[in-house]
């Protein structure tokens, strides 16, 4: 017998729209797929045969995260096809920050309403984060939740699970004065401020459409666009030389982030004119009036991510990183202090 509930469809459940999303995102998902993955979609769990050979000790990093109200962004410009990226990123770069290869991942989408072609271009970018990443789709979940959600909007978290040999893990242990910071370019805003970003712009549809010379495009554009995942040039630069520590720079900024990624005692001295920001971040504070310490405090500010290396590794470190497609360029030092950040 097909599985049916005019009951339930009554109270705002069609379950038959929940198996309609899931046909129209298996070709999505397929994109994701490795041996490593034993399961096809729609089990009750899936299982993934991880590849631990030439590791000692493997250990499992995971990592959960959602986009934020970044999402009220897309339900402006009804734009899903980016959302998923952003959501596998901000898992995936955590992952990284540990030396880890992330291994898989799993969405969960929360909706007021099902509407399959929606939720299969959501899906859609979460399985072209995973292709970016070289990871595997290997299951998730679908909520249809009238009366938790309006009809039209939704929320989207993610896990990801990475692998590292126990010996490669990073840490900030052999890190000393001198040692130098290498900025990644952020690819825009991210994932994370955007409820400052709406007040400051008191977003709109109509706002959002509007063409600014110094973005080279919309400001709903550029606010949409997907987070940078750094995986691959990561992985490419752990195998050229010895980094000590990575700090993924997502909500709290510069003042929060980076000293999660120093040793004791030490803080990273950082010269506020070689902070290559980003267009946008100068038409948030200019426009909300945001004083700089709350920008670097709230924002990226153009910075994705910041790598510590030894500083006679540098140029072959910022070499391997542009080769890899990153713009990447010095960021600052780090010098014996209790301050964490010393931005000047």
């Amino acid at each position: 017998m097909e599985s049916y509930s005019e009951s339930y469809k009554k109270a705002g459940v069609d379950v038959t729209a929940g198996y309609q999303a899931v046909e129209l995102m298996k070709s999505h998902i397929a994109r994701t797929m490795s041996k490593n993955v034993l399961t096809d979609i729609g089990g009750f769990g899936g299982l993934y045969a991880l590849d631990v050979s030439g590791m000692k000790q493997p250990v499992l990093v995971s990592s959960t995260d959602g986009v934020g109200t970044k999402l009220k962004i897309a339900f402006l410009m009804d734009k899903h096809t980016t959302i998923g990226i952003d959501c596998v990123a901000m898992c995936v770069n955590d992952i990284i920050c540990c030396g880890a290869k992330p291994q898989f991942f799993l969405d969960y989408i929360a909706l007021g309403k099902n509407f399959p072609k929606k939720v299969a271009e959501i899906v859609s970018g979460v399985a072209e984060g995973c292709v970016q990443v070289g990871c595997a789709l290997i299951g998730g979940e679908t909520a249809e939740m009238p009366g938790f959600y309006p009809e039209d909007e939704y929320d989207v978290a993610g896990f990801a699970v990475g692998v590292v040999d126990q010996s490669k893990i990073l840490n900030s242990n052999t890190q000393k004065a001198g040692d130098v910071l290498i900025a990644l370019q952020s690819s825009g805003v991210h994932s994370n401020g955007y409820s400052l970003i709406r007040k400051v712009f008191t977003v709109n549809s109509g706002n959002l459409a509007r063409h600014f010379s110094d973005l080279g495009c919309t400001l709903g554009e550029c606010l949409l666009t997907p987070t940078k995942i750094y995986v691959t040039a990561i992985q490419k630069l752990l195998q050229e030389v010895t980094v000590k520590s990575i700090a993924h720079i997502t909500g709290g900024g510069f003042y929060e982030n980076i000293p999660r990624a120093l040793k004791k005692g030490l803080s990273a001295r950082i010269q506020r004119c070689d902070v290559q920001v980003l267009p946008i971040f100068d038409l948030i504070a200019k426009t909300g009036k945001i004083p700089e310490h709350d920008m670097f405090n709230t924002f990226n500010m153009g910075v994705g991510m910041a790598v510590c290396v030894a500083s006679e590794d540098v140029d072959k470190a910022i070499q391997t990183l542009r080769d890899a497609g990153e713009t990447a360029y010095i960021l600052g030092e780090l010098v014996e202090s209790n301050e964490g950040i010393i931005l000047k």
